[in-house]
């Protein structure tokens, strides 16, 4: 994992800090919705899927594995 990298550093930073991210970006989504700021939303939730990739990825969960899950509920 490169120095430099920006998720190289969250993996090396572990679990919890991963995981705080993805509540500040969660949080910050909210504060945006409510002041009603679209691009702010846009911005602050491209944060948010970028951080739940990143913790998706430490947990060895996959897109397909959270697909089927979203499959299985439609049924």
């Amino acid at each position: 994992m490169p120095k430099d990298s920006y998720v190289a550093t969250l993996f090396r930073l572990g679990e919890d800090r991963i995981i705080q991210k993805v509540g500040e970006e969660a949080t910050e989504v909210v504060i945006a919705a409510k002041n009603k700021n679209k691009q702010r939303i846009i911005s602050e939730t491209a944060d948010l899927l970028f951080h739940l990739l990143v913790l998706l990825s430490f947990k060895n969960i996959t897109l397909t594995n959270i697909e089927k899950e979203l499959e299985r509920r439609n049924k």
